[in-house]
């Protein structure tokens, strides 16, 4: 799983999981960079040369956003036109939002449009201006020089949307225990999945093979032009790190500055089926962490005062929820989908040990405020549908997986026994691409080409959703970027946290494009407070 945690049922996020494509060792024949070799890559990249350039012509003709988007002026909406397919690129068009707040800076201080990817995949981008629009400290000095621009990308939110199943249905509590007690259990939730992927075959087919990331990163290219940008300005956070890291290797000339922040393993063989398993490794680790912090302020939760005692109450809480749902609709699948939200970010930490500390004093219904669907909020039903279809589109698009059961079986059977946290709930929510009914890409070789920049890199090193080795990793693959760690810490996406240490070098790179000479280790921001 990647992207926000809780915004999709029971399942780890994967915080920037897609896959990638392949490069093979025959020439590109386009300057603008396919997969590599020739055949439909090459009609892709001049498919994305073409819609650029049509875009370019074109502009984005801005307004104030539909009063139903919850973005108020001086924020303006607007639509780019893309391809389908761009391999067919005068084939069937589909138009992608965009948002935009300009610039608070001088004219001679502005520097363009800093676009930005929040993860996912399935992750609206829509967001991103309100950091302007409502001050937000950490992002005073780029916003002087930069249009922040945000995007619904293709398949999520009003790009195109995609589905799988009824919203209502999606949400629908209480479910399954994901933790499989019999082979009954399992045999029901391969079912089920299969189901998914049958719904979403049927409820969006037409958009499936092409809801890849290379994809979305040639309609970030379309983007860059429409803008009216020579190059582009780019913020990527988990997921959205693997999309610079695609749109990096495809359009090496057309980047300026890139951050990319919670950093998703770009190597192919980890793309996806290995990256949610190496998922589940990191959660259990940050779980603990939470747990231990829980631990260490006892006097305030009361939840047990050491890690073993914080776990047992879990195991306990999670067997009751089984046995009978609490207020008939929190099960051990809810729970996990709850509770995961702490593991991804420190800014959860307290809000969920309250919660849980309420409902150990006797409040039930803290409980079920927090974690059970709203069944009346159809808009926001409506939304978590979306982005888990997206997810899995994306995923199961760009990558081949196995289709094995006997292999999933055994890989989650013999993590679950180290790392139950996390191990089959996100075994279930990717098992759709066992039997996925479109095309499987083969993920790209992520690597340096000409004139790529430096690109800045961010990690913390007990990220959950994306563990530590995937910056390492995009670091090697990115010559002359530069790696800043936050060393015992793993809060997901780093930049939007305040450590002067990390904070200032994203804004001098961002105004300056210099770098340090070297990679920069910082110590953590500062831990929460209950």
């Amino acid at each position: 799983m990647i992207g926000t945690a809780g915004a999709f049922a029971a399942a780890a996020l994967i915080a920037g999981a897609v896959s990638a494509p392949v490069a093979n060792a025959t020439p590109q024949k386009s300057g603008h960079g396919g997969h590599g070799g020739y055949g439909s890559h090459d009609r892709e990249a001049r498919g994305a040369a073409l819609a650029a350039a049509r875009a370019e012509k074109k502009g984005i003709d801005w307004k104030d956003c539909p009063a139903d988007w919850g973005l108020a002026s001086p924020i303006q909406c607007g639509w780019v036109t893309v391809p389908l397919d761009y391999a067919k690129p005068n084939g069937k068009q589909i138009k992608l939002a965009v948002d935009r707040v300009g610039s608070t800076g001088t004219k001679g201080e502005r520097q363009g449009s800093l676009v930005y990817n929040p993860g996912g995949p399935g992750g609206s981008g829509m967001r991103f201006p309100t950091r302007v629009t409502t001050k937000n400290p950490l992002y005073a000095k780029t916003a002087k020089a930069y249009d922040y621009v945000g995007f619904d990308p293709r398949g999520v939110g009003h790009s195109a949307p995609i589905s799988c199943v009824d919203p209502q249905e999606f949400v629908k509590a209480p479910k399954a225990d994901p933790v499989p007690d019999t082979e009954a259990d399992k045999r029901a939730q391969r079912k089920l999945a299969a189901e998914y992927a049958d719904g979403c075959y049927e409820r969006s087919g037409e958009m499936l093979p092409q809801m890849t990331t290379p994809n979305t990163a040639r309609d970030l290219d379309v983007i860059r032009a429409a803008l009216g940008e020579k190059k582009l300005n780019y913020l990527g956070v988990s997921y959205g790190t693997y999309l610079g890291a695609v749109y990096g290797t495809l359009f090496p000339g057309h980047v300026r500055r890139m951050v990319v922040d919670s950093v998703v393993n770009p190597a192919k063989d980890n793309i996806w089926y290995q990256a949610n398993l190496n998922q589940d490794i990191a959660f259990e680790g940050r779980w603990k962490d939470w747990q231990d912090w829980v631990a260490a302020n006892d006097a305030t939760y009361h939840l047990g005062d050491t890690r073993a005692k914080v776990q047992q109450r879990w195991e306990t809480l999670r067997a009751a929820a089984k046995k009978s749902p609490i207020g008939g609709v929190l099960g051990p699948a809810e729970l996990i989908s709850f509770f995961q939200s702490a593991p991804y970010y420190d800014s959860a930490w307290a809000p969920t040990a309250q919660v849980w500390s309420q409902y150990a004093a006797g409040d039930t219904q803290a409980l079920i405020d927090a974690a059970a669907p709203d069944m009346s909020d159809k808009a926001g039903n409506a939304s978590a549908e979306n982005g888990n279809a997206v997810y899995t589109a994306v995923e199961c698009a760009d990558a081949k997986w196995p289709t094995s059961w006997q292999r999933w079986d055994r890989d989650n059977t013999k993590l679950h026994e180290q790392y139950p946290f996390m191990t089959w709930a996100n075994a279930w929510m990717n098992l759709p691409c066992a039997t996925w009914k479109t095309k499987q890409q083969t993920p790209l070789n992520v690597k340096t080409g000409k004139g790529l920049p430096s690109v800045l890199i961010v990690q913390s090193t007990r990220d959950a959703a994306t563990p530590y080795e995937g910056a390492v990793e995009l670091h090697k693959r990115f010559k002359g970027s530069r790696l800043i760690t936050e060393k015992g810490a793993g809060s997901h996406g780093v930049t939007g946290l305040k450590n002067p240490c990390i904070n200032d070098r994203v804004d001098t790179y961002l105004l300056t494009g210099k770098v340090d000479h070297k990679d920069v280790t910082c110590a953590p921001h500062a831990t929460p407070t209950p």
